[in-house]
């Protein structure tokens, strides 16, 4: 748990909330009252207690990466030295273009999400900036052809 975040028990009212504002992350704390059927001082709360408690980590939006200029999009799975995991993740982070990264258990020890402008930025974010990195052992490429969106609230 981050420094300041509490342990959390979730009610249904409050996997409601967060459902309602993952559907629609710019809704009024009435508009999401009414949705879930609670009072505005009864969301108030529970949205302030779920951002606390490290629930509700950020608010964003969501956006057609194509409009923003950065048509291609990859995962890069990452193969890194035994034992150099814990060191390595913050390098992997700040790469060009990385949008999300995870550990991962099986073949691979992580996985990026990389976008980029065009396939040459991609190339060189894995051919040059990626191996650049003295505890990558191998990396494989996989080019995504299509994003469809997710529904509302889809995880």
């Amino acid at each position: 748990m981050a420094p300041g975040e509490q342990d959390v028990q979730l009610d249904e009212v409050d996997r409601r909330l967060v459902r309602a504002l993952r559907a629609d992350g710019r809704a009024s704390v009435n508009e999401l009252a009414a949705r879930v059927s609670v009072s505005r001082a009864t969301a108030y709360q529970r949205l302030a207690r779920l951002r606390q408690g490290g629930v509700i980590r950020r608010f964003t939006v969501d956006v057609d990466h194509r409009k923003m200029g950065l048509p291609i999009a990859a995962l890069v799975l990452v193969n890194v030295r035994q034992h150099s995991w814990r060191g390595v993740g913050d390098r992997l982070r700040h790469l060009p273009g990385v949008e999300w990264m995870a550990l991962s258990s099986g073949t691979f020890d992580y996985v990026l999400l990389v976008r980029a402008p065009d396939i040459d930025h991609l190339r060189d974010v894995v051919l040059d900036d990626l191996q650049s990195i003295p505890e990558i052992q191998s990396s494989q490429t996989l080019v995504l052809l299509d994003e469809p969106p997710l529904g509302a609230g889809a995880s």
